[in-house]
């Protein structure tokens, strides 16, 4: 990739969670900048280089017209472009008002419903051009991100294990909360990333790194009603950050 890999972080429609993550990731991130020139971040600094891009990292879901134009220019300006987090990958939150009518969501919102310029459906950056990678998560896991980073440069292709979180939940010695508990979760179905961050504090997997690579979500879903978990619960849990993802958006559609 060169000498000084040139790299560039962007937004689109987000929190700004994920490249808060990158910014929090203080250790690591002071040597990495010796490694590669930052030309654009705009979370980080009001200085723009510009393209072209060696690696660009993308935050947030495609929702207006205007970001459709951005990410067409950006992934022409860039060799390598990277989904981060779930807006990027999954659509996130923004996407909850695909499984209604964005008008509804816009009286309620704006006094003047007509100024909004938002498109009917939040994408994820995937369902408009090419993605070369893409790191889950809800924020995006720093440990990820830098194991990310830290394989790229050397030019070799990153692997990430898309295990259930329950492998992370019996590493952290978690009784499990479905079987102990009744707690619904979804950790079963849900890739590792976090650490098992929530049943670690007795709270269920709420499915911020989407499937995992086994997933069985009608089978699951099937089981917890079997056991006491009314559906308008296990759906609310689905309809989530990932509800665009693959797997969980076609139980949606059967079962939502």
């Amino acid at each position: 990739m060169g000498a000084k890999p040139r790299v560039g972080v962007f937004k689109f429609s987000s929190c700004d969670g994920c490249q808060l993550s990158i910014l929090d990731a203080e250790q690591e991130l002071l040597p990495l900048l010796e490694k590669v020139e930052l030309r654009d971040f705009l979370e980080a600094s009001s200085q723009s280089s510009g393209p072209p891009y060696d690696l660009a990292l993308v935050e947030g879901s495609v929702s207006t017209q205007e970001e459709v134009d951005r990410i067409v220019r950006l992934r022409k300006d860039s060799k390598i472009l990277v989904a981060i987090g779930a807006c990027a990958t999954s659509g996130g939150l923004q996407a909850l008002r695909n499984w209604s009518k964005l008008g509804l969501f816009e009286s309620a919102v704006y006094p003047k419903p007509e100024v909004a310029r938002g498109l009917e459906k939040a994408l994820p950056i995937s369902d408009y051009v090419a993605v070369d990678f893409e790191l889950r998560g809800c924020p995006v896991s720093k440990a990820q991100l830098f194991q990310f980073f830290s394989t790229v440069l050397r030019g070799t292709v990153p692997k990430f294990q898309r295990n259930a979180v329950c492998f992370e939940c019996k590493r952290a010695g978690n009784a499990c909360l479905v079987v102990a508990g009744g707690t619904p979760c979804l950790g079963p179905v849900t890739s590792s990333g976090c650490g098992a961050i929530c049943p670690s504090y007795g709270r269920g997997c709420y499915g911020c790194f989407g499937p995992s690579d086994d997933v069985n979500l009608d089978s699951y879903a099937a089981w917890l009603e079997a056991h006491g978990v009314e559906h308008p619960i296990i759906e609310g849990l689905v309809r989530g950050a990932n509800s665009r993802s693959t797997e969980f958006r076609r139980w949606l559609e059967k079962n939502g």
